[in-house]
């Protein structure tokens, strides 16, 4: 394939986004803090670019992001997250300790299980054209409320959210949590005062030079 081709002949990654993709944020936010040095590719999903058929090669869920790195192609962000973590080990992004590993699992996949699937473009399509528009937004902040007050409380009961969710160093868990903190403040207006320990954490994030430079607005397909 020639996008294969031609990431080979450059040796950088190319990472397929959308700038406003929550899942792509995250994508972008583990290859910055890996120090990953990265080509951006914009898929453009209002315009329907992921259906392209050269982008389902990449991607056979016409999901964003994808990435390339020489003859490894992975069009999902956690598994994005994992790659990156096994092939660039320092900084890491999962701890040594068997149980902060499972909490960083359990955040991560909270959130991209059981939050952001529930409220993404094609859901909230579907809820507007079966129901209305007014019940796509207030299904989206059930979503996010519920997932954000068991991600609240799963940080409380362990103890262990210390600068960031599950510690004082950056993990798998802020990852994922970043973005979703992000959307929910920025798109779906969320009373964050309702979740003060992620309140805490998102002003964390958007001090830290790795997440600051995958905020959507950053981005080269941004408006």
């Amino acid at each position: 394939m020639a996008d294969m081709e031609a990431t080979a002949a450059t040796g950088r990654p190319r990472l397929y986004s959308y700038w406003r993709s929550s899942c792509s944020h995250r994508a972008r936010i583990a290859l910055n803090f890996k120090g990953v040095d990265y080509e951006y590719k914009a898929v453009n999903l209002l315009k329907g670019e992921q259906s392209d058929p050269e982008f389902v090669k990449l991607n056979p869920m016409k999901f964003v992001p994808a990435l390339i790195d020489d003859d490894a192609v992975i069009g999902d962000s956690y598994a994005i997250a994992l790659y990156l973590e096994d092939k660039y080990p320092n900084p890491p992004l999962l701890p040594q300790d068997p149980k902060k590993k499972a909490l960083n699992h359990q955040i991560a996949n909270i959130v991209s299980s059981g939050i952001q699937p529930l409220h993404n473009l094609t859901v909230l399509r579907f809820i507007d054209q079966k129901i209305g528009a007014a019940d796509s937004v207030s299904w989206t902040q059930e979503q996010i409320e519920r997932g954000f007050t068991a991600i609240e409380n799963l940080i409380q009961l362990k103890g262990c959210a210390g600068k960031y969710a599950t510690g004082d160093e950056v993990q798998l868990a802020d990852v994922f949590l970043a973005p979703q903190i992000f959307a929910a403040i920025e798109r779906t207006k969320i009373d964050m005062s309702n979740y003060p320990t992620l309140a805490r954490l998102h002003a964390e994030y958007m001090a830290h030079p790795a997440f600051e430079a995958a905020l959507p607005a950053r981005q080269p397909d941004a408006p």
